[in-house]
């Protein structure tokens, strides 16, 4: 099931329901994705039709923000907010488990080998069988090595849109794996940057929160937070 925003289906889960679909995915035939989306994307794909376009193809995609759910709510429906950083490390356990190898790609040199390191530590039987930092300049260099693994799993931590471009072209070339953009989260992974407090966690803050000690967000968030939602205001009016 999936509710309508700014002309974008957003599929409506629970945590849970979405971690079912993704393990079926991983268990799918072809390269698929997942796009955690916030306003920030919404605003990116206004002026990005090749943006817009990959959000419309993802197989799933669920709400990060809490903007994107205050949204829902502003036109009258509902979704379940899943962070994406909680919904990757639920991903891993789950590959844990079931023995699924694991690639993850991004950010900085000591950031990935950091994180990887302290993944394998926290979850057990945890087996990633390729990672790589996120600069690079020739894409078909990672495709290689990710076809050569063949990981089942794939988590790109590049920012947005470049990580979900980046996904989108690796569709067409890379072995059958679930793919997922997971923006900052090796950051936190790797101890680099602190996660917010769990109430800022709980009442899905932790925008704020990272505005409040990263300043230099600020003007990455402002004004694109209230400008989707004046824009939402503006589309329920003609809905």
């Amino acid at each position: 099931m999936s509710v309508e925003l700014l002309g974008f289906n957003i599929d409506n889960y629970s945590f849970d329901e979405a971690v079912a679909r993704a393990k079926s995915l991983i268990d799918g035939d072809r390269v698929a994705q997942v796009i955690t989306i916030n306003p920030e994307m919404f605003q990116a794909a206004e002026n990005d039709f090749y943006f817009a376009n990959i959000i419309r193809e993802a197989e799933m995609v669920i709400p990060d923000g809490v903007g994107v759910k205050l949204g829902l709510k502003l036109t009258g429906k509902n979704a379940a907010r899943i962070p994406g950083i909680d919904f990757a490390k639920r991903l891993l356990k789950e590959a844990a488990l079931s023995n699924i190898p694991v690639a993850i790609v991004g950010s900085k040199e000591e950031v990935i080998t950091k994180a990887v390191e302290n993944l394998q530590k926290e979850i057990s039987g945890l087996s990633i069988v390729y990672y790589h930092n996120g600069y690079f300049q020739n894409d078909n260099e990672i495709y290689e090595g990710l076809k050569k693994y063949s990981p089942k799993l794939i988590l790109i931590a590049m920012g947005s849109p470049k990580q979900e471009k980046f996904i989108y072209e690796a569709k067409k070339v890379l072995n059958p794996a679930l793919m997922v953009g997971i923006g900052g989260s090796l950051d936190v992974w790797s101890g680099t940057v602190k996660r917010a407090p769990k109430i800022f966690q709980v009442l899905g803050l932790e925008w704020l929160y990272r505005t409040i000690t990263q300043p230099s967000r600020f003007k990455r968030i402002f004004p694109a937070l209230p400008l989707f939602l004046i824009k939402v205001l503006s589309y329920k009016d003609k809905i």
